[in-house]
């Protein structure tokens, strides 16, 4: 009797388990009601969530990429090659995964993390921020170079690249730590993501983008037919992180594979002009001129950081007010009347809410607290970097030859088509 009685538990469980796997076709056996109605489902502007493994397989293949960039431009030297890999970071980084995640919009996600503690940091996010980062370290801005998404557009509608004078490029320059620091602060008081509200081709990746924005990516692109890269250069957030990270890179691309000959070829070649000239064609400052001023300029840093500091408490009242939170609280302390006005969404979410003004109120006060601070700091921290930037005009650094400034190179390798040196190995 007792395998009887196995053999019923044994019978049992099997119509359990049949009855478990049925249980979503029970619910599919019937069609789905019809409702008619003029409602229309929106488009999506964000892509789809991908699947973890997907995600990861992404992963590896921008680290594939960096690392064959890295080798095409630093022991093949060839243009071709990264050429190749350009069109490749296009269409997949750009047009199939419609440009998320990538490094340049993780900066929010990593400085979110480390101001609020309930936010949970994808790992994902995570090492695509750091990845290029150390991969600058040791190879350069290869990231740059083919395998980010928003420069692969611009490096491949370069037509006739200007040169634009000293001083405008020095100033632009400090565009994308301005960026990065306004980045940084509404991403921590929880504002918004700027740099992905408003990129400027990720509506042309996704094809769905807002006109506006659509506008702007064009606009961008024809500027870049004859200003190379104009918003890797003087734009991107990431770029100047990368910029500071690429000056300690142990390998880096080589103009020239033996010995300069001093033909000039790489400065027309280069449409970034990051080419630094050898001491023969610069002019040497006299040393104790050039000490004096270096003294200024050191002496006025602390004081440049002051007066950062002091403009951005000044401007943390109006950079509040994007948050929606100090938003709402200020249009209903200076209008209480349109508390009855339906048309206006978001106070009717509000009031539905059953959320209190008082409460509302010191939420605001709490954020605009937070962008007191910050607004601080970043005045702060762009006194310094404006102080630096200056500063390191007054630097004079021996050069025989001329090289590749690691800061603003882009490792693309146009420069060695045009080097001489390389024709003379490969014949000699």
């Amino acid at each position: 009797m007792n395998w009887l009685a196995g053999l019923i538990r044994s019978l049992m469980l099997l119509i359990v388990l049949l009855c478990a796997s049925n249980h979503s076709y029970a619910q599919q056996r019937f069609p789905k009601p019809e409702f008619k109605t003029e409602y229309t489902q929106p488009v999506p502007e964000h892509p789809a969530p991908r699947s973890p493994a997907l995600e990861f397989l992404d992963l590896a293949i921008l680290v594939l990429v960096m690392s064959l960039t890295a080798w095409v431009a630093i022991r093949r030297r060839s243009r071709y090659g990264i050429l190749i890999l350009t069109i490749f970071s296009l269409f997949y980084f750009g047009f199939y995964k419609q440009g998320c995640i990538c490094s340049v919009g993780s900066i929010q996600n990593v400085a979110l993390a480390l101001a609020d503690p309930t936010y949970r940091l994808p790992l994902v996010a995570l090492l695509v921020f750091l990845l290029p980062l150390i991969f600058s370290l040791f190879f350069g801005r290869v990231f740059c170079a083919a395998a980010c998404p928003l420069g692969a557009i611009q490096d491949l509608i370069i037509f006739k690249p200007i040169n634009l004078p000293v001083w405008l490029r020095k100033s632009l320059s400090i565009l994308p730590w301005t960026y990065l620091g306004l980045a940084v602060l509404f991403a921590t008081t929880g504002t918004d993501f700027i740099i992905c509200r408003y990129d400027p081709f990720i509506g042309i990746y996704r094809l769905n983008g807002k006109f506006i924005m659509i506008l702007l990516g064009i606009a961008f692109l024809l500027m870049g037919l004859f200003v190379a890269r104009p918003y890797c250069r003087f734009i991107c957030p990431y770029g100047a992180l990368l910029s500071l990270t690429s000056r300690f890179s142990k390998w880096h691309l080589s103009i020239y594979p033996t010995s300069c000959v001093q033909c000039k070829l790489c400065t027309t070649a280069c449409p970034f002009e990051a080419i630094d000239f050898p001491d023969s064609e610069q002019t040497k400052p006299e040393p104790r001129t050039q000490t004096r001023r270096f003294l200024t300029f050191a002496a006025l840093i602390p004081v440049l950081i002051a007066v950062g500091m002091f403009i951005g408490s000044l401007s943390h009242v109006f950079l509040s007010r994007a948050n929606s939170t100090v938003y709402l609280a200020e249009l209903l302390i200076a209008h209480p009347e349109l508390r009855s006005d339906p048309l206006n969404l978001d106070i009717q979410t509000f009031l539905a809410s059953g959320q209190t003004l008082e409460t509302l109120t010191e939420d605001a006060a709490t954020i605009r607290e937070k962008f007191r601070i910050g607004a601080m700091i970043l005045g702060g921290f762009l006194g310094l970097v404006i102080g630096l930037t200056a500063l390191n005009q007054l630097i004079f650094r021996r050069k025989e030859d001329y090289q590749a400034n690691r800061a603003d190179c882009y490792s693309c390798a146009r420069c060695l088509d045009y080097c001489p040196v390389d024709k003379t190995i490969a014949h000699g």
